[in-house]
């Protein structure tokens, strides 16, 4: 799936549905990046985001032909080369790095077969984050974390919002068809969140500055609520369906 970054949330743009298990390869990968490129151009492009398995020479290498810049967490024991020039595991370029230590090796290592910039965080539990940009970035960590957001989006198509995985339809035109519907929902849900929040009662802030409850759950509550006492006379019914119109007012990234 790809989606775009979208105040705290991540907005599906396109998806493929695999005849598979497990995780995608670069072929497919590409696919969805085309019909990306193709319909909204690379100038919408900031810079790709990706988990450890999205990786691979073919994969960065074509990125890089695009000039896409991205922001890929790599494992610990990825080969890279030390500044003797030796293949060493990613680790050990950042083992002095202690808890909340962060380090950005200004200085290319080519990885795969591609040129790319390392940072690097040592988390409290002892574990190492190692991004790959194709690009310098001091602020590397700070946008991969958005990465998150798509994590985010799946937890609202599943048990935090749409319940997906207790379907029962195996059949995969019938599973792509609802995966389009949920989407629609979904963009309707979050859309009719950030108009109540935004425009009738904000939502509360806890005292570790989050939101007491998500853009997404607050809109979902209130379309649940509205359908079920649905009127469609109601000022208030009317101005729902008026945000399931598409908005172009977002950046992709």
């Amino acid at each position: 799936m790809l989606a775009v970054v979208y105040k705290g949330i991540a907005i599906p743009i396109y998806w493929l549905l695999l005849h598979k298990k497990g995780n995608s390869n670069t072929r497919e990968r590409i696919a969805l990046m085309k019909r990306f490129i193709q319909q909204f151009g690379k100038q919408h492009m900031i810079r790709v985001l990706a988990d450890r398995e999205f990786i691979g020479s073919d994969w960065l290498n074509w990125l890089q032909s695009q000039g896409v810049d991205f922001g890929i967490r790599i494992k610990k024991d990825a080969k890279i080369p030390n500044a003797q020039g030796e293949l060493v595991r990613a680790e050990k370029l950042f083992l002095f790095l202690k808890v909340g230590e962060q380090l950005f090796i200004d200085k290319p290592r080519r990885m795969t077969g591609v040129q790319v910039y390392l940072t690097a965080l040592r988390l409290h539990d002892g574990e190492l984050v190692i991004i790959a940009t194709l690009k310098p970035c001091e602020r590397t960590l700070e946008a991969y974390a958005r990465r998150w957001q798509i994590e985010t989006l799946f937890a609202a198509f599943k048990g935090r919002g749409f319940n997906l995985e207790d379907t029962r339809i195996t059949n995969r035109l019938r599973l792509k068809r609802l995966l389009a519907v949920m989407v629609i929902a979904f963009c309707w849900a979050h859309r009719t969140g950030e108009w109540q929040h935004e425009n009738v009662k904000p939502i509360k802030i806890k005292k570790h500055q989050r939101l007491s409850k998500s853009i997404f759950k607050l809109g979902l509550d209130l379309l649940r609520s509205s359908l079920i006492h649905f009127n469609l006379k109601h000022s208030s019914v009317k101005r729902l369906f008026q945000h399931i119109e598409i908005k172009n007012d977002f950046q992709y990234g």
